[in-house]
């Protein structure tokens, strides 16, 4: 069993940049692919992006495509989203969870969740 925490939301304004952390432990990261979800007030879940095992292939949504990048870092068993030119759109809760097996955008195909970080972009 693998657990996960993420870290580094907040409050930024619009064009402004955050970089989510999503920190495991139990089981290294490098097993299973990683996803980011997001969930804003009285929406789903959503996918926002994902990263092989390996780290060269990665998945985003349409919505982040060009702004978002996400990334691992072995040494440190943990994997980055690095999010640029934020809009206020953006703002949600964000989820890192894992999956075995290949990539999949959707959340019900990933097992372990983490318990999500508050990101909120001001106009």
């Amino acid at each position: 069993q693998v657990q996960l925490v993420e870290s580094g939301g907040g409050l930024v304004q619009a064009r402004g940049s955050l970089r989510l952390s999503c920190a495991a432990s139990g089981r290294t990261l490098s097993s299973y692919i990683v996803g980011w979800f997001r969930q804003a007030p009285g929406k789903e879940r959503e996918f926002v992006a994902a990263i092989s095992r390996s780290g060269i292939s990665t998945y985003y949504a349409d919505s982040v495509k060009g702004r978002f990048t996400i990334s691992r870092d072995y040494a440190n068993n943990t994997v980055y989203l690095q999010m640029s030119s934020l809009k206020p759109e953006d703002t949600a809760v964000y989820y890192c969870a894992v999956k075995n097996g290949l990539y999949s955008a959707s959340m019900v195909e990933y097992t372990y969740w983490g318990q999500g970080t508050q990101v909120t972009v001001s106009s």
